[in-house]
């Protein structure tokens, strides 16, 4: 199951660090703080979405 999540974890980081950059640069903060901020929260959230994830389908 750890072999899964990490191929999921390469897909969700990727997914979840784009949509929270999306997210800050639509609320206005755009210099680097912010989007790096936003980058660090979508990879810290993509670890228990890609284990709940590898979990259901294994």
């Amino acid at each position: 199951m750890t072999r899964l999540m990490l191929i999921l974890f390469s897909i969700a980081s990727t997914t979840l660090m784009g949509i929270s950059i999306i997210i800050a640069l639509t609320m206005g903060l755009d210099t680097l703080r912010p989007i790096v901020i936003a980058a660090a929260i979508g990879l810290v959230a993509a670890v228990p979405v890609s284990w709940l994830v590898a979990r259901q389908l294994a």
